[in-house]
């Protein structure tokens, strides 16, 4: 196998954390971002990790992107399907664009990064993807219909797409983070932060760190038998069996 690992939005954030991790799990990653090339330049001279360029939303990007990093490092062996957009609002305010780029972003990239690594994974009989859902793709959130949605469909297309695989060695889970302390949560307003703080059972907000442990395990030969699996990773703030 060539223990190589594709991260998507994979140079900030949870993303970063995730690539991070695989990297000291001994993985050949290569993180792809969409915009800054500053921040992903840094990312990559500070981590030794590689660092590819496109939009996950578009299928001739992710075909010829996966293809490059095929020639570059080797045949895909992990897919973690991280990168994710908010263009948050009320419903009855939306427009088509703050939907549907939502959905091709957050759910249409579920099938553009997929699809090129499968038919490898299948002919090797080996493979994991690992998805990142929410716990706004389980609960719902107000102001976030189409994000909601997205990540809801998410986990849908985890459970088929395990049924699909799981005969054929390749494992699919996805992992719904809650409110993690990155850089997006950041931006939040200080009170509507402690308003958050506040409905979380543990007291806090969660570590990157922790997604990308997760991560690292549902990779790992040790998740084999775990398929279609939904992992709840929010500090007890809201309950679900997946």
């Amino acid at each position: 196998m060539s223990n190589v690992a594709i991260v998507t939005g994979g140079t900030r954030g949870i993303g970063a954390a995730i690539s991070k991790g695989l990297k000291a799990a001994g993985y050949t990653v290569a993180a792809t971002y969409a915009g800054n090339t500053e921040k992903a330049e840094a990312f990559r001279a500070e981590t030794g990790i590689h660092v590819y360029k496109w939009d996950v939303a578009d299928p001739q990007a992710c075909h010829d992107g996966i293809a490059q990093v095929v020639s570059d490092l080797g045949a895909v062996e992990v897919l973690v399907n991280n990168a994710g957009i908010t263009r948050d609002g009320w419903f009855h305010k939306m427009d088509y664009e703050q939907w549907s780029s939502v959905i091709r972003t957050n759910l249409d990239s579920m099938f553009t990064m997929s699809r090129p690594v499968i038919d490898g994974m299948r002919e090797r009989g080996h493979g994991r993807i690992i998805n990142i859902s929410s716990i706004n793709g389980q609960k719902g959130q107000l102001g976030q219909v189409n994000y909601s949605a997205a990540k809801a469909g998410v986990i849908g297309f985890t459970k088929a797409l395990a049924a699909e695989t799981a005969r054929k060695g390749i494992t699919v889970n996805a992992i719904c983070p809650g409110y993690i302390d990155t850089d997006m949560v950041a931006a939040v307003p200080e009170k509507v932060l402690e308003g958050i703080i506040a409905g979380i059972p543990v007291g806090r907000l969660g570590q990157a760190d922790e997604i990308a442990a997760a991560v690292v395990y549902l990779a790992s030969a040790q998740a084999a038998f775990m398929t279609g699996a939904v992992m709840t990773i929010n500090g007890g703030q809201y309950y679900a069996n997946g």
